[in-house]
């Protein structure tokens, strides 16, 4: 039905719309949790802290991606044995 309305391009214009929505707000969430994750982080010192909220503000994504893979702690690190 929704095919006799629109047209080939029409549909394939709202497929991709309603792909890339879910896309960006995922990528927004993951910015805000990377920015969070960088302003509680408590092994970082202040300098080092601002220097990520900069980095992660500025570039956004991309920010947020180099912490993720660069800076960010490591949950499940095995303690150092004493």
């Amino acid at each position: 039905m929704m095919a006799m309305l629109l047209g080939g391009g029409e549909i394939i214009v709202l497929l991709m719309v309603m792909c890339l929505i879910p896309l960006g707000i995922a990528t927004f969430v993951f910015w805000i949790c990377m920015l969070v994750s960088a302003i509680q982080n408590k092994g970082l010192a202040e300098g080092e802290k601002i220097a990520w909220v900069l980095v992660i503000a500025l570039l956004h994504v991309l920010g947020a991606i180099i912490y993720f893979f660069v800076r960010r702690p490591k949950r499940n690190a095995p303690l150092p044995s004493t």
